[in-house]
């Protein structure tokens, strides 16, 4: 007997549930993809001279409403009492997710500052620049560009491609399955790339590091898949608690499709493996690091700036919840290979940064050590070690956002002068300055009454707590030798004789002004009276599953 068209639909119908969507609970992330639209719009329709006061007006009303927004979610008990799982399942709804949201977001508002920036060049042909081309689909010295400079165009479009990046960061750390872990990657690493070849001087460098960073982002984004694929084989599921039932031994109800694969240990191991290489290059750990020095260089400072900081809190968010949701169950298998990164990224970070001889270089290594001290509380395994983690990440993304505003005052006939060789004697030149860029290289070596202390004191003690004592002698082994180059820096500007013919300080907006005093306020503030915070961090340290 034949069955009706009709019939078939209602059937459908009733297999294919509606979807059940907590848009409230989603606030913060749709605000900010609706800001991006809007963006995107903007530049359809506003006619060029208005577009850029709209961009950053539109970029810093919703990044200050979507953390808000954050704070609403929080107050409501969305990190405690209320967590939970929401959007079908696909984002969990949790202490952890919320606060690196909150810290991304925040990070995202300082970071627009730096990119809004118009007064550290000089005019060009009568109007103001920033750092990015005028025209970044034009040839690098072709006539198009040359054109563009002369009419005084400016790349309005990184707001909205900032705002995109931010909206798959915010999902990234709250992915609760691997669809969705691997879309939001896509969505925040695709601006990335673009922002990265955006730099006005060093057009050729500045795209060289792009499409370094793109290539290896694809490489990476490659491994991911196939990680996922093989996990989805394993446990027949791609959502989080699935898998972690299979992995404990739980849940064996499978179609019979994957029954010939479900529980093989081989396709556990090597998706496992393959999924956390994927997120351990975009943390930039040794021996994913290779393309971090290469991009932090090229790329437009503030870009770099935005993408050192957020880039690393929403990674290190999404590692913790593979780890401690998805594959707590292997912890005794992905706890040595956590070590050897973490000692391989503390010792290679602190070694070859000795070497640099560009401040930009110099951070990227940096960046890389801290990784791997990062790494020292995920090996943890405790709550305390996902605590100490937050806390960490909270703090360090503001030295380094407020780090890399203060290079961008540093300037030649060329622009910035990166070279640790300008920068001698700065203490003298702009005492402010050089003082300022002091705190930022005391908070990154862990001198005691900065942010870098207390969060330093906060992942050893974790490791240390979760058996991992030898792990925290290797630590502090590397922030001694991580000191000497910081310090040096510190010697070089201040005891160091300034050159005749040695670049300048640029006198910066209050944009700019206000990125820096943020940096400082929050290193000084997490060093001085840590406690709160580290209580916040503790409160939010508990993942929903």
């Amino acid at each position: 007997m034949s069955t009706s068209p009709t019939e078939l639909t209602l059937r459908a119908q009733e297999s294919i549930p509606a979807p059940d969507i907590e848009y409230g609970r989603l606030a913060p992330v749709l605000i900010v993809i609706g800001a991006a639209v809007l963006g995107v719009l903007v530049e359809a329709f506003v006619p060029r001279r208005g577009r850029y006061p709209a961009q950053v007006a539109l970029c810093v009303l919703a990044l200050a409403s979507a953390f808000a927004a954050v704070v609403g979610l929080a107050a409501s008990g969305s990190a405690t009492g209320e967590a939970g799982l929401i959007a079908m399942g696909a984002l969990a709804m949790d202490g952890p997710a919320l606060f690196l949201q909150g810290v991304i977001l925040l990070v995202s508002l300082v970071a627009v500052f730096t990119f809004a920036e118009r007064r550290l060049d000089p005019l060009a042909h009568g109007r103001h620049v920033d750092s990015f081309a005028a025209a970044g689909a034009a040839v690098p010295g072709g006539e198009a560009e040359k054109a563009a400079v002369k009419a005084g165009f400016t790349t309005t479009e990184v707001y909205p491609l900032l705002l995109f990046a931010v909206g798959g960061m915010l999902v990234f750390p709250a992915a609760n399955d691997l669809l969705t872990l691997f879309i939001a990657l896509e969505v925040f690493s695709l601006p990335l790339y673009v922002l990265c070849a955006l730099a006005r001087r060093k057009r050729l460098m500045s795209q060289e590091a792009a499409l370094k960073y793109f290539l290896l982002g694809a490489f990476s984004s490659a491994f991911l898949l196939f990680g996922i694929a093989l996990l989805y084989g394993y446990a027949g599921t791609v959502k989080y608690a699935g898998i972690a039932a299979v992995v404990s031994d739980t849940n064996r109800e499978v179609t019979e499709a994957l029954a010939a694969t479900t529980g093989n240990d081989a396709l556990l191991l090597t998706g496992g493996a393959l999924l956390v290489m994927g997120l351990l290059f975009k943390v930039g750990a040794v021996p994913f690091h290779m393309w971090t020095p290469d991009v932090y260089q090229g790329a437009p400072t503030p870009v770099t700036g935005f993408m050192a900081a957020a880039t690393k809190v929403a990674a290190f968010g999404a590692l913790l919840r593979l780890l401690y949701v998805v594959l707590p169950g292997l912890t005794w298998d992905w706890r040595p290979v956590m070590w050897g990164v973490a000692i391989a990224s503390m010792v290679a970070g602190a070694v070859i940064a000795i070497t640099q001889t560009d401040v930009k270089r110099l951070l990227a290594y940096s960046s890389i050590a801290h990784a791997g001290f990062i790494l020292a509380g995920v090996v943890a395994a405790t709550p305390s070690g996902i605590s100490s983690v937050l806390f960490y990440l909270a703090a360090y993304s503001f030295v380094t956002l407020g780090s890399f505003a203060v290079v961008t005052l540093v300037r030649d006939a060329g622009g910035e002068a990166t070279h640790l060789s300008g920068w001698a004697g700065l203490g003298r030149r702009s005492p402010l300055v050089a003082a300022v860029f002091a705190v930022f290289l005391l908070a990154f070596a862990g001198i005691p009454l900065t942010s870098g202390f207390a969060g330093k004191f906060a992942v050893f003690k974790a490791a240390a707590e979760g058996g991992a004592g030898a792990l925290v002698v290797v630590g502090v082994i590397a922030s001694a030798v991580a000191a000497f180059f910081y310090v040096r820096v510190i010697v070089l500007m201040f005891f160091s004789e300034p050159r005749a013919e040695g670049p300048s300080v640029a006198v910066p907006s209050p944009l700019t002004t206000t990125a820096i005093a943020v940096g400082v306020v929050v290193t000084v503030v997490l060093g001085v009276a840590p406690q709160y915070f580290l209580d916040l961090a503790s409160q939010a340290g508990v993942f929903a599953r």
